[in-house]
């Protein structure tokens, strides 16, 4: 194979691509990681406390750590602020990816940890308001909206650290769910809910979020009795869950409906002979840090073993009959 081709690239910086990183260095792998930036959907979080080894920590403070780490490894290459378009297998069974920054890089093995994005409500006044009352990030908004009446849309630990993190400066928070249950951490659930500032609206479907320059209140409608309703409110922030970044690799590997990359939880494979894949952007039903970084490790393992025997698994070594 050529020279300049990598034994395998890790696409995303988040705990489960940084893991691969490291024990794919350690493995003395000759690998590129690619992604726009460390730390992954932990970046939003104010306050992480499952971390293992840390009691507390920012998701930027986790970001931080985790880029440091990678950083430590030797013989490693690392391009940040940057974005893969897509894969291609080659011929030789090798593969090519491209990114935004017009590179194009080879490479034995994949492994690929590109968690996942914030969903959209895609309701009318979402997109005219967003970044004027619409936000999705309340480690990055929550102060702009102190002494102001807010809704948080969601129900999973997505939306209970929304509301701790607005119980700071929010005025009131109306937390809307589609459910009649909650979905999150009971820890999460139990620290929310004492607020006495929050109002929870169950089977609550929003319809609109009313405003012209800026968010006024939004629109929302009963499934119970049909009922439309509005609220007056300054901001409103989605925590609906999130969409797998896995666009780029569709025409590669197997996909469940939700567009999660079907993996075997034994060794992190995909469908596709040489591609791995961990963390959020799989189909594995938990979204944890720590779980992400395990799978993670289990993807450089199972590639290290992969590249070590590529002549007994790569599909270019199978004899023709």
């Amino acid at each position: 194979m050529a020279q300049d081709t990598y034994d395998t690239i890790i696409i995303g910086g988040g705990p489960a691509g940084a893991a691969a990183a490291v024990y794919a260095a350690r493995k003395k792998l000759k690998t590129l990681v690619i992604t726009g930036r460390f730390g992954g959907q932990s970046m939003v979080s104010s306050q992480i406390e499952n971390w293992l080894g840390e009691v507390s920590i920012t998701g930027r403070e986790l970001a931080e750590k985790l880029e440091k780490h990678v950083r430590a490894q030797k013989d490693l290459e690392i391009k940040v602020k940057e974005k893969v378009t897509g894969v291609n297998e080659r011929p030789d069974c090798t593969f090519e990816v491209k990114t935004d920054k017009d590179g194009t890089y080879r490479s034995k093995t994949l492994i690929v940890t590109s968690g996942g994005r914030r969903k959209r409500l895609e309701v009318p006044g979402e997109e005219k308001l967003d970044g004027k009352g619409v936000a999705y990030c309340t480690t990055c908004d929550a102060p702009f909206f102190e002494g102001l009446d807010v809704a948080v849309v969601g129900s999973g630990d997505s939306a209970l650290e929304a509301v701790i993190d607005l119980a700071v400066y929010a005025s009131k928070i109306y937390l809307l769910m589609r459910g009649d249950r909650l979905k999150g951490d009971p820890v999460n659930e139990k620290k929310a809910t004492s607020f006495k500032k929050l109002q929870i609206i169950k089977n609550a479907e929003v319809e609109e979020i009313l405003g012209d320059k800026d968010v006024a209140g939004l629109r929302y409608r009963e499934k119970d009795t049909d009922n439309a309703k509005e609220l007056k409110v300054k901001g409103v922030f989605v925590a609906i869950g999130n969409i797998p970044n896995s666009d780029f690799i569709e025409s590669l590997v197997d996909m469940d409906r939700a567009g999660e990359i079907l993996v075997n939880f034994k060794t992190a494979e995909t469908s596709r002979k040489g591609i791995f894949a961990a963390g959020n952007v799989t189909n594995d039903p938990f979204k944890q840090n720590n779980i992400a970084a395990g799978d993670g490790v289990r993807a450089a393992i199972s590639a290290y073993f992969y590249v070590l025997d590529i002549k007994k698994y790569s599909p270019c070594a199978v004899e023709k009959k």
